[in-house]
């Protein structure tokens, strides 16, 4: 395999690249899910409305590794500084992260918000239309799922005006929280310090999932 390719509209699900270049080759609009990319020159490449689901990463070379232009070299090899020993045999299995599932209405608007508000970045949308996406911040990952219908039923907000969709833990919340109410983010609940001394704060998405984001305590 060679430098510069380009991979468009194709299905590459489970596809193994060993021991390659892919250096500036581009993926767009393609189906990567469950692919083994290993001991691969993949620096400069870009990934653009791609299905990564599933996809495995290990000893390759991601210098300027971009997704949509989001330079994700860092987070991979923080995540690899961070990641839990790989289980052996004997040993108990190590859940390694979680990525929660967000149930929304509409793809492009939910996008919309949690990129252009939040600041997220899109990784991978699915389908014509999409039905399907993924968005990430640093170490956090959520997916969009689109449902028919609201995702709340009428009155659920009345009498559950505080159910969360997902909590994201920080390490500061006061930058983050600064950053969100700069960009015109709307509150649910503004930064405040909790009983036992966490600092947290709650944003609304477009279909009423509230989203927590909690730093440490004092």
């Amino acid at each position: 395999m060679s430098e510069n390719e380009r991979f468009q509209d194709r299905a590459l699900d489970g596809a193994e690249f060993q021991d390659c270049t892919m250096a500036r080759s581009r993926f767009e609009d393609i189906d990567l899910s469950e692919t083994v990319f290993e001991d691969v020159n993949l620096s400069g490449a870009r990934f653009k409305n791609v299905n990564m689901t599933a996809v495995w990463i290990e000893d390759a070379k991601i210098d300027g590794l971009k997704i949509l232009g989001h330079d994700i070299g860092a987070l991979i090899q923080d995540c690899e500084r961070q990641a839990a020993p790989k289980v052996v045999d004997g040993e108990r299995p190590v859940v390694m992260t979680a990525e929660p599932q967000i149930f929304v209405v509409d793809i492009e608007s939910s996008r919309q918000f949690y990129v252009d508000k939040l600041g997220f970045n899109l990784a991978f949308s699915h389908g014509q239309p999409p039905f399907y996406a993924q968005i990430i911040r640093d170490g956090c990952r959520l997916n969009l799922r689109r449902v028919c219908g609201p995702v709340f039923e009428a009155g659920f907000r009345d009498r559950e005006a505080d159910a969360l969709s997902a909590t994201l833990a920080l390490d500061d919340a006061r930058p983050l929280f600064d950053e969100f109410q700069s960009a015109g983010v709307t509150f649910h609940q503004p930064l405040r310090t909790e009983p036992w001394g966490a600092h947290t704060f709650i944003v609304q998405d477009p279909d009423c999932n509230l989203i927590a984001f909690a730093g440490r305590a004092s």
